[in-house]
This record gives C-alpha cells, sequence and structure tokens, in this order.
C-alpha cells in the first residue's frame, strides 16, 4: 500500500503514524545531500539505513534478527502505522520487503519520498 505527500503532510503531528527514512544517516541528518536540492529529513522521521537489513556476507539478515531491529526501532508503533520512504522510494522498498520478512506486515510507502517532499518550500525539515 501506498500513501502520498498529503498524508504524510496531514499525519505529520499524529503519534500514530511514523515516517521511516532509508536514507544514509549523514543525508537524513542533513549533513549531505547528493541528489537533491534540499537536505534534512521529514519533521519527526526515524531513520534505518536500508543496509542494515543486511549481514556482513551481503545477504539479508534472519527474520528473528529483522524482526528484533524493526520492533525496537518502532517501538508501541504497529507494522501498519509506520510510513517508509528515502530519497525517491526504491530503497524504502527494502525495508518494507525486510519487514515482511521480519512477519512484520502491512507497513506502507510513501514514494514521493524526500524528492518529493523538499521539491516545495513551503514544506518543514528537519536536520540532526
Amino acid at each position: 500500500m501506498k500513501v502520498d505527500v498529503d498524508f504524510v503532510l496531514a499525519h505529520l503531528h499524529d503519534p500514530q503514524v511514523v515516517v521511516l527514512d532509508a536514507r544514509a544517516p549523514e543525508r537524513y541528518r542533513g549533513e549531505t545531500e547528493p541528489i537533491d536540492p534540499v537536505a534534512g529529513h521529514i519533521p519527526g522521521a526515524r531513520n534505518r539505513l536500508y543496509k542494515n537489513n543486511l549481514g556482513p556476507d551481503g545477504r539479508l539478515k534472519s527474520a528473528e534478527v529483522l524482526r528484533n531491529e524493526f520492533s525496537a526501532l518502532m517501538g508501541s508503533i504497529r507494522a501498519d502505522q509506520l510510513v517508509h520512504q528515502c530519497g525517491s522510494g526504491v530503497s524504502a522498498c527494502h525495508n518494507i520487503l525486510a519487514m515482511e520478512i521480519a512477519g512484520l506486515p502491512g507497513s506502507r510507502l510513501y514514494p514521493g519520498s524526500w524528492s518529493e517532499w523538499c521539491a516545495d518550500p513551503g514544506r518543514p525539515i528537519e536536520r540532526g
């Protein structure tokens, strides 16, 4: 399932909806932005680099390990309350797949992601 920019904007301060940013931590923090004209992240978003789903051998971690890692990140939020995003919506799918493998189905994708979000200077951003 997917959501659009209006959904994300309408739920910025909704504690029942959490955005998970799959970009590298330095991009999330706004320290660097090699693609888009604005650096930072959607206010309130949490960060989990999609590559964290992989073990040292380059394969996906076990379902149990993924479940434990995502559960720790989510806290009391259910999978269906999570909206994934990245720069363009592609890397976020890696986190969705990892959650499905982990037995945490039902999260959603914001395909416009950071590129769409930061294209409108009227939308708020956070850094740090």
